[in-house]
């Protein structure tokens, strides 16, 4: 899961592993498209952020690491996870759930109205801010 901390839109994709290799593929594939937006990731230090130097060259961001033990750096990240849990309670399998299904959860998150954003869905805000950069160019 990774989440923008502005809009709050968030990309969820099912992992085969825990890789490194599998991670940095499947979050260069993912966000691809949103490259424009994209500016910096900050991700905890878990192993499976040991291609963070690959994926920050493909999307040309710059890569952070939180700080062990301060969750709050990654605050917007932490609140995503608790929003995910609404819909996958502790204990779910995560290696049982289809493509599909994390899809639906991912299309449910980005649909959600937030007052940060003055009740616009994460889905709503990313389409006006994707507008504005193409007008703009």
């Amino acid at each position: 899961m990774v989440d923008d901390r502005m809009s709050n839109f968030c990309i969820l994709e099912p992992l085969q592993t825990r890789d490194a290799d599998d991670l940095a593929e499947t979050m260069v594939a993912a966000f691809e498209p949103y490259k424009e937006l994209l500016h910096t990731v900050t991700s905890d230090n878990g192993k499976e952020f040991a291609e963070h130097a690959r994926m920050a060259e493909k999307l040309e961001v710059d890569y952070f690491f939180a700080h062990p033990y301060h969750s709050w750096e990654r605050g917007a990240n932490e609140n995503m996870n608790g929003l995910i849990r609404q819909y996958l309670p502790k204990g779910t399998l995560f290696e049982s759930l289809t493509r599909a299904e994390v899809k639906w959860i991912e299309w449910k998150l980005n649909n959600r109205s937030r007052k940060r954003l003055g009740y616009l869905t994460p889905l709503e805000y990313i389409s006006r801010r994707v507008k504005q950069i193409y007008l703009a160019t």
